[in-house]
């Protein structure tokens, strides 16, 4: 069975003037920056809006991002990251509305609307032409998902009547075209609606990260099940425009900041009940 490399990578970032006093104000335990560090800051990489990190995401992808109905205000476990790097960075994390997944990286590449985007988005050689990364954040696997006692599995999977949904722009829609070539691939922009077809029998499985398939199956969808994990090895990653390599610094600056005093830590176990 083949199955995505992954991707092992280190940015590879010139000196730049003025990166000493962004290092510093990047630190800073507080999320707090003195008018010194704002100055270099500022003089380092441009924001849309200042004082904000403006983000796109896919606001659709539970646990990591998604829509809380009583407050309609975005929520999830790349939430709380990007606020957290945020503050780090001495600056207020802002989202864009919802976007389509498949069209962050292309937001991102032409600039202006937002400086980072970060949904679960998974760092590939495709990607990396289009837009840097910071280091990896979190490690995942892709899922196959079917209806409980379906028996549906790899093998009865890759014939022609048979459909098997994905998000549409997703490495799990690139698993399906590279190993069920023989079924009927069927990308859709909202999650929450393609493992509601499996559920309804409209399509026989989806194909999504593992961590949200976890999640959702424990939600939502109880009649659901994994009936594999499939060891892709992906590595999730903010992406920023290749024209703001001092911004990509500093987001590495915050999130090494957040490893060694714990709050990556505390982020995951809210989120996933343990440091996945």
């Amino acid at each position: 069975m083949a199955s995505i490399s992954r991707r092992n990578f280190v940015l590879s970032l010139g000196a730049l003037a003025g990166s000493a006093a962004l290092a510093g104000c990047g630190g800073s335990g507080s999320g707090s920056a003195d008018s010194g560090a704002d100055a270099a800051k500022a003089d380092s990489y441009t924001l849309v809006e200042d004082g904000k990190l403006t983000v796109a995401a896919e606001l659709g992808f539970a646990p990591f991002e998604y829509m809380d109905e009583k407050t309609g205000e975005p929520v999830g476990f790349d939430v709380d990251l990007i606020a957290a790097v945020a503050q780090k960075m001495g600056l207020e994390s802002s989202y864009l509305p919802n976007q389509k997944f498949d069209t962050l990286v292309p937001l991102i590449k032409q600039g202006g609307k937002a400086d980072v985007a970060i949904a679960g988005i998974t760092i590939t050689d495709d990607r990396v032409k289009e837009v840097d990364f910071t280091e990896p954040y979190l490690d995942s696997n892709q899922a196959i998902v079917i209806k409980k006692d379906s028996g549906e599995d790899e093998d009865s999977l890759n014939v022609a009547d048979k459909k098997v949904a994905c998000q549409s722009g997703t490495t799990g829609d690139d698993w399906i075209s590279e190993n069920l070539p023989a079924a009927e691939r069927v990308p859709l922009d909202d999650v929450t609606a393609a493992l509601t077809g499996v559920s309804t029998g409209l399509y026989a499985a989806m194909v999504i990260d593992l961590p949200v398939a976890s999640y959702m199956l424990t939600q939502s969808f109880s009649d659901l099940e994994v009936a594999k994990e499939i060891p892709t090895g992906e590595q999730y990653g903010i992406a920023v425009s290749k024209d703001q390599p001092a911004l990509t610094e500093a987001l590495n600056k915050a999130l090494a900041d957040m490893e060694s005093d714990g709050t990556m830590k505390d982020i995951k176990t809210k989120w996933f009940g343990s440091e996945i």
